[in-house]
């Protein structure tokens, strides 16, 4: 087929993001021409670039437009609107999946256990209906890749709550998104397929090496360095590792409530489901990331080597579950 990797601009760099030449890779290794169409902040060039192309599918690795994730369904609406094909969730799952209110209420909904929460924005508050205590943590709702998760998005008094939601509202113009801190170990379970989707080895994110003066969060520095520079305590201090000793009845639990999040919030072809494991072995989902990162060494595309599916394969998979869609 003729695909087009469709990618925001920065992760054309410099440097180049390595996911764009791997997946660019696998699908040359079979037999697919590629091209690749670059999404910024303006529409026209987009659509005409699209139009030229004319491909029989989009890759969508298009995380945002302009520079903002909470636009990332509106990139996929737009393939719909030219009537191509493209992997990945749908413009309603990614507008579900990308604002983490919203995946808490839906969540709920069908019985999948998340932290308690409430949303203030303006002096307006948006209760789930259940008292939250401290320590609570703070995070702009709409934003990925714990963007506005640091160590100060921990709270343990109304003061620190107070000054924190106001910074946050500040800097990214969006509710705060409050929720109870659930004490704990933290996993990822990337589920791919979509009928009959299923979930990957569990990985989790070891805080072995983390500072131990620090809550151990996946924040902003742990996943990308200070100043995303790949450097700093935090980042040191974590690694994700497949679990040796795990519960063999925890972590098919685990991969369970990964397939009823991702099916709840009507996710497509893959994604990275992110839990906390209470040491009561009660499962929380903190986060679902649609459309997770694809890079060979990144925890998704391990996990399913792990699985017995190679970098090449898992890509193929991907595609032809996409096709799979638009021929039913």
């Amino acid at each position: 087929m003729k695909i087009v990797i469709l990618h925001t601009k920065d992760a054309a760099g410099p440097p180049e993001d390595p996911v764009l030449g791997q997946i660019e890779g696998a699908l040359r290794a079979e037999g697919h021409e590629t091209s690749r169409v670059m999404v910024d902040g303006d529409v026209e060039p987009l659509v005409v670039a699209l139009r030229r192309d004319r491909p029989d599918l989009v890759f969508n690795l298009a995380e945002a437009f302009g520079g903002k994730s909470a636009l990332e369904s509106n990139v996929a609406a737009l393939l719909n609107l030219l009537g191509l094909r493209y992997t990945g969730s749908s413009p309603a799952g990614l507008i579900q999946a990308g604002d983490k209110t919203l995946t808490k209420k839906v969540l709920s909904f069908h019985g999948i256990r998340t932290a308690k929460f409430a949303t203030v924005y303006r002096g307006a508050v948006d209760w789930a209906g259940d008292e939250i205590a401290f320590p609570l943590i703070v995070k702009p709702p709409q934003e990925d890749a714990s963007i506005g998760v640091t160590q100060k998005s921990i709270v343990r008094t109304p003061q620190e709550l107070l000054q924190t939601i106001g910074a946050l509202q500040a800097e990214y113009q969006s509710p705060a998104l409050i929720e109870q801190f659930i004490e704990g170990r933290e996993f990822y379970v990337g589920v791919l397929g979509n009928a009959n989707a299923r979930a990957l080895p569990v990985v989790e994110l070891d805080f072995s090496k983390f500072p131990t003066d620090r809550p151990k969060i996946a924040s902003y520095e742990a996943k990308w360095g200070e100043d995303g520079g790949g450097t700093g305590a935090e980042f040191e201090g974590t690694e994700s590792v497949f679990p040796e000793e795990l519960d063999e009845e925890l972590g098919k639990r685990m991969q369970q409530v990964a397939v009823d999040a991702f099916q709840a919030l009507r996710l497509r072809d893959y994604a990275r489901i992110d839990l906390r494991v209470t040491d009561g072995g009660e499962i929380y989902v903190i986060e679902v990331n649609p459309n997770c990162y694809l890079e060979r060494q990144g925890e998704f595309a391990r996990a399913a080597e792990r699985a017995g599916v190679p970098y090449q394969e898992l890509i193929a998979t991907i595609v032809e579950l996409a096709t799979a869609r638009y021929a039913r």
